[in-house]
């Protein structure tokens, strides 16, 4: 796969990233099938085939579990290779979601992804909005305590991962990277993705199968046909069902 500008950050991607989700968490989710943990044997084989099969993007959350933790053990040696994306302000623990939007928690959230993750740099932070997208950018401490954490080298881009048109709109402001919902189903991003773009924001799509509820070919074909998105996130525990997917970007 060719790689892509990430807009303005100096990161190139590939227009197929892996989402790490599924090799963390398996309660509380939206998928249509139920699914069990894989074990570290697996996961490993997992993480390295899909850098082998030239993925160039993983993304990551605090609240996927022990995916950080795995992807930290696993793939700490070839570093070098990936671009890593993770977030800061939700939690999962115990079975239930938490949120903490605030300096210190946004600190703390950090460096324990660095500890975790096995790295000196993230690459990219998003914020996880818990849906109220406007308040967490203009209420909260996040966008600042992560604007120092970027200038302390900690991380190399900063960007929203929201719910609505109107908090990618806002993030487009201060953000290097917006994280949107776009699939067939739900082109309600379309404007704001067009947008970040001519402001050399970089534009990485979620639920381009609408949480495996899409033919993976037919979703990522009509996602990367907008020219204005980097790259789409594609989870799955089939190494088979990602190499299909390159081809399908390939084709």
């Amino acid at each position: 796969m060719q790689l892509r500008p990430l807009g303005s950050t100096g990161l190139l991607v590939t227009p197929l990233g892996f989402g790490a989700f599924k090799i963390g968490r398996n309660e509380k989710v939206k998928y249509p099938q139920p699914y069990d943990l894989p074990d570290d044997a697996t996961v490993e084989r997992l993480l390295n085939g899909v850098l082998d099969a030239g993925i160039h993007l993983i993304d990551t959350a605090p609240a996927y579990g022990i995916s950080e933790e795995r992807i930290g053990k696993f793939l700490s040696s070839r570093r070098g290779e990936f671009v890593l994306s993770t977030k800061v302000g939700e939690r999962f623990v115990n079975g239930e979601s938490s949120f903490d939007f605030t300096g210190p928690g946004v600190r703390a959230s950090v460096t324990e992804s660095l500890r975790r993750l096995r790295t000196e740099v993230l690459d990219i932070v998003f914020v996880h909005s818990n849906g109220d997208d406007l308040a967490i950018q203009q209420q909260t401490e996040v966008v600042p305590t992560l604007q120092k954490l970027k200038h302390a080298g900690y991380i190399r881009a900063i960007g929203f991962s929201g719910k609505t048109p109107a908090g990618a709109e806002a993030a487009i402001e201060w953000a290097d990277v917006v994280m949107v919902e776009y699939h067939l189903h739900d082109t309600s991003h379309a404007e704001v993705i067009a947008s970040a773009a001519s402001r050399g924001v970089g534009v990485v799509v979620k639920k381009g199968l609408a949480s495996g509820h899409l033919p993976p070919a037919d979703a990522i074909r009509f996602v990367l046909s907008n020219p204005h998105v980097a790259s789409v996130i594609v989870g799955g525990l089939s190494l088979e069902h990602l190499r299909i997917n390159i081809e399908t970007v390939a084709e």
